[in-house]
């Protein structure tokens, strides 16, 4: 009898241990994770309350991150001497406040550079953009008083928004595609320099950077190569991250096919984290200036392109991506007459199409959303 118990606790602890091994071998692989937050701007595809609210709650579903991105003017006066915003900038600030969905991250992005990328922020007050005035016109970026003016301008941003980034200048490089002398360039790095340490001072552990265009770093789209990585080198000495704009189809590339190295060309430039400010790409075919430019966009194509970026981001840790336009604004187009200039390229890069339905690019991202954020 005891041997026969022995031998029965022999076997126990015989297959025991060969479990044991056995789980060792097979270990489940670990868990996918993503390290980037998906998010959009909150841009309205039609001038109505009902439009506005709709993309507050697919945010709210299709993304973790919110970006309110302002780039319409600065108020100029009021920041310099600290007197009250326009009730137009302070509810447009509310409403945006009240409406971001709780838990998500903030970027926040502001400019003093105008909407054309040639010179000083217009000014806004009562409604965006409106012309500058005296002494306004005269001043360069490096002027006391724009300098005084925009750094207090980031503070009350921050103070109001709280945000988790804050990008402080919008597609800066550009400024140097409109004056190659440099001296719109040299100017407005004594701007960057002296508001981001400022900044940083003050709000040490908030991520502040300033936002390039992608394309123009690339040597096959850009017509200003050289000038521009000597002036990426030199504004990103002010900028805790390498935050890029991309798109694409607004270069000589077009609506072709994304070269299988476009994102590590792009993406190695800079040993910062990076970012995707904002990005789109058409999924129908879209055409400006009356015809004169073309961009001939599939769903397939813009399906291609997130698969694209999204394996690039995984490789590069990415810290977040922003599609700017969640659903196409044709009824805001319409409602504006219809213009067609550069303001169209835009319109049918949503991830919804005009009529709401979801495109083959939208699967793709909630996809990636559904993966756990590390």
């Amino acid at each position: 009898m005891k041997k026969c118990f022995s031998l029965i606790v022999f076997i126990v602890v015989l297959l025991f241990l060969s479990s044991c091994k056995l789980r060792d071998v097979v270990t489940p692989p670990g868990e996918e994770t993503r390290s980037y937050y998906l998010g959009f701007t909150p841009f309205p595809y039609d001038a109505t309350a009902q439009s506005l609210d709709s993309v507050y709650l697919k945010i709210k579903n299709d993304a973790d991150i919110i970006s309110h991105h302002f780039d319409d003017g600065i108020p100029w006066q009021e920041a310099l001497y600290g007197e009250d915003f326009n009730s137009f900038i302070i509810n447009d600030w509310q409403t945006r406040k009240t409406k971001t969905p709780s838990g998500e991250k903030i970027v926040v992005s502001i400019t003093p550079i105008n909407h054309n990328r040639n010179g000083l922020a217009l000014y806004k007050a009562s409604s965006g953009n409106q012309p500058l005035t005296y002494p306004w016109n005269t001043y360069r970026f490096n002027s006391l008083s724009v300098q005084t003016a925009y750094l207090n301008y980031c503070r009350r941003v921050i103070q109001f928004f709280n945000p988790d980034y804050l990008v402080i200048g919008i597609e800066v490089n550009l400024l140097i595609n409109s004056d190659p002398s440099l001296n719109l360039w040299n100017s407005y790095l004594q701007l960057q320099q002296y508001v981001y340490n400022q900044l940083k001072s003050a709000y040490p552990n908030l991520p502040i950077m300033v936002s390039v265009s992608g394309m123009e770093l690339l040597q096959n789209y850009s017509s200003n190569y050289q000038l521009q990585i000597t002036g990426l080198n030199q504004v990103m000495e002010y900028s805790d991250y390498f935050a890029i704009s991309l798109y694409p189809f607004l270069s000589s590339l077009s609506t072709n096919d994304i070269p299988a190295d476009l994102f590590s060309q792009l993406f190695s430039l800079v040993n910062k984290p990076i970012c995707i400010t904002e990005t789109g790409y058409p999924a129908q075919t879209t055409s400006i200036y009356n015809g004169s430019i073309v961009f001939e966009g599939t769903q397939q194509k813009q399906n291609d392109y997130f698969k694209k970026l999204f394996n690039a981001a995984d490789n590069y840790n990415a810290v977040f991506i922003i599609n700017f336009v969640l659903r196409d604004y044709d009824k805001l187009w319409e409602a504006e007459g219809s213009p067609e200039d550069l303001s169209k390229a835009w319109r049918d890069t949503g991830l919804y199409d005009e009529n709401g339905n979801a495109r083959f690019a939208y699967e793709t991202w909630k996809n990636k959303l559904s993966i756990a954020k590390q």
